[in-house]
């Protein structure tokens, strides 16, 4: 049955009435009340700023070079609804300026010597391996409190995340500073999200929206008829990624060692400096020199920093193999994803597993 859409202005009234409520219901049970009232409050900042991208698009008071990047958005939102059969929504049609260069802050947190993160729980979103802020002076603070306690703490600012589809999610300034392709790319891996997510596994969920960006950009640029993507930089990425996935895995090792704490400490240190060595070699012989993760690398480092590298790509193999497997039929393909996604965990992995398994021969 099609209903009809609320115009914004109901909306935002709507919201006003039941958010309340809803925070109640998040706040049920927990104690840390500032917390989940800076998540109500700010995702209501959001939402009250929206408008739709055509009333931007026609307003020639507006940026000219903000009106001709959501005009391209335009074209690529189409598409993904068209083409790729993502979500048909006001999601993406609609644009926000929220004066700051993040939408939130990411805080991960680990101890010392683990690379277990704290995990967070939420009605919607299920368990995640951070919290977020929508004021970085919040996170900074909650980062400062972890350290105190001896914890491992990184600080990440996000440019653009999904609700799911529990509201028309906009475009949003944060974003403008990309390229028209990778505002695309995004909108491809948000509207994923919405098609189809599973609680509690962030390896799952990143890799089948990162599956779905990177299959979709590849359509993207056939349909504008435009030559296949340089994959050198995407090759760089790839190789650094996995620079940082095989020092998790020797700290993991390290970690399970009967040591005392200081002889962990230097090993771990050395763990860190082998890393940067590595990296600067491969930059320096096979990547000519591109120094593109150069501030990344040279930054403080601790096992907090680590924990987002495999989170986005981990069973990417395995979705492509699926995507082959259901002769490129993004129904099928979203069908056979969703069979996936609800068996039990271990089995799910499993068949992940056999998936990148099958790729590979």
């Amino acid at each position: 049955m099609i209903r009809p859409r609320p115009s914004l202005g109901l909306l935002d009234r709507v919201l006003r009435v039941l958010f309340p409520g809803v925070l109640f219901l998040l706040l049920n049970g927990c104690a840390n009340v500032s917390y989940y009232s800076q998540l109500a409050s700010g995702q209501l900042q959001l939402l009250r700023a929206r408008e739709p991208v055509s009333s931007v698009i026609a307003d020639p008071q507006r940026d000219q070079k903000l009106r001709a990047r959501l005009a391209q958005s335009q074209r690529a939102r189409t598409f993904a609804s068209q083409q790729l059969h993502l979500p048909d929504n006001q999601s993406y049609r609609l644009y926000a300026d929220i004066g700051r260069p993040y939408v939130v802050w990411n805080v991960f947190v680990t101890p010392e010597f683990s690379l277990k993160p704290q995990n967070h729980c939420f009605p919607i979103a299920g368990c995640v391996a951070y919290r977020g802020y929508y004021s970085q002076s919040a996170a900074r603070g909650e980062a400062a409190l972890q350290r105190l306690q001896g914890m491992d703490v990184s600080i990440g600012g996000v440019e653009a995340y999904s609700t799911l589809g529990w509201f028309n999610d906009p475009i949003m300034n944060t974003m403008m500073g990309w390229g028209d392709e990778r505002l695309a790319t995004l909108i491809f891996h948000e509207l994923a999200h919405q098609r189809f997510y599973v609680k509690d596994d962030t390896e799952f969920n990143e890799s089948f929206a990162t599956f779905v960006e990177q299959e979709g950009t590849r359509q993207w640029r056939a349909f504008r008829s435009l030559p296949p993507e340089d994959d050198t930089q995407a090759q760089h990425r790839d190789a650094f990624i996995q620079l940082v996935l095989n020092t998790r895995t020797r700290l993991e090792n390290l970690y399970a060692l009967p040591l005392p704490p200081e002889q962990m400490r230097q090993h771990k240190a050395a763990e860190f400096e082998r890393l940067r060595t590595e990296y600067r070699q491969l930059r320096d012989h096979q990547w000519a020199g591109d120094k593109r993760y150069d501030a990344w690398i040279n930054a403080p480092m601790n096992n907090a920093r680590l924990l987002p590298f495999g989170l986005y790509d981990q069973w990417v193999p395995a979705f492509a193999a699926l995507f082959r497997q259901e002769d490129g039929d993004w129904v099928k393909f979203y069908a056979a994803v969703e069979r996936l996604g609800e068996l039990p965990v271990r089995e799910r992995k499993s068949a992940l597993k056999a998936l990148v398994d099958s790729s590979s021969r």
